[in-house]
């Protein structure tokens, strides 16, 4: 689980199913399994400063980073605000896209009390508090019953790549609240973090971090198109 680590940084692969951090459920969290593992580490006695700086989906797995300091907390806040963390993603979709390649635009709109978020085509048809998401996709290849997508998403929005996918008829292995007609048996979706490309926030270099995908049989064809990032 553990990708790298060091005194300002922790990456870990996160498997699908867990939170990041609590919400009403009261169900363990990643943030509280990465405090442990510190604590043990370095037997330290007292509270542990661990904070992520973003998030990543209950039934999504893949790299997800936590800031080990308030000094590298504020400036990985401040690089993710800029868009300067590059982040890459692998889609399993259950339809191929109109085109190989494509650069996406949405407005999105979140129901909180539905936990969905609708993708709009266009500003006008969008509520007013919408917010506008961006991604670029390319289709990497057919594997077994699902599509391959590399993606990057240039904006971080609230279930966005799940949405704008399912916008566009490409919904996401498994993921019945965007278009997906069956579920996965262990209840996560066909989208992987692969990887996080950014200047490290304290010595100012860069750094790449890939997550290897979950041990699944649905992933499994991913290893045979011979792609990596």
């Amino acid at each position: 689980m553990i990708l790298y680590e060091d005194n300002h940084l922790l990456v870990l692969n996160k498997p699908c199913g867990w939170l990041v951090q609590g919400d009403r459920t009261g169900d363990p969290t990643l943030t509280d399994w990465g405090k442990s593992w510190l604590a043990a580490r370095y037997n330290k006695p007292g509270l542990v400063f661990l904070h992520p700086v973003h998030r990543i989906d209950r039934p999504v797995s893949g790299a997800l980073m936590l800031a080990r300091t308030s000094k590298a907390l504020t400036r990985l806040n401040a690089m993710f605000k800029a868009h300067q963390v590059q982040k890459t993603y692998f889609a399993l979709v259950t339809a191929p896209p109109r085109h190989p390649e494509e650069h996406l635009t949405h407005w999105l709109h979140k129901d909180a009390a539905r936990n969905r978020t609708t993708a709009f085509d266009t500003r006008s048809n969008a509520p007013n508090d919408a917010r506008e998401a961006n991604l670029t996709y390319r289709l990497i290849g057919a594997c077994a019953s699902a599509f391959l997508l590399l993606v990057h998403p240039h904006t971080g929005r609230p279930h966005q790549i799940r949405a704008q996918l399912g916008a566009i008829g490409c919904p996401i292995l498994g993921d019945l609240k965007y278009g997906a007609s069956y579920p996965l048996p262990d209840a996560s979706i066909g989208l992987h973090s692969r990887s996080l490309a950014f200047e490290h926030p304290v010595r100012q270099e860069h750094m790449s971090v890939v997550a290897p995908t979950p041990d699944q049989h649905w992933w499994a064809p991913v290893d045979k198109l011979g792609f990596d990032v």
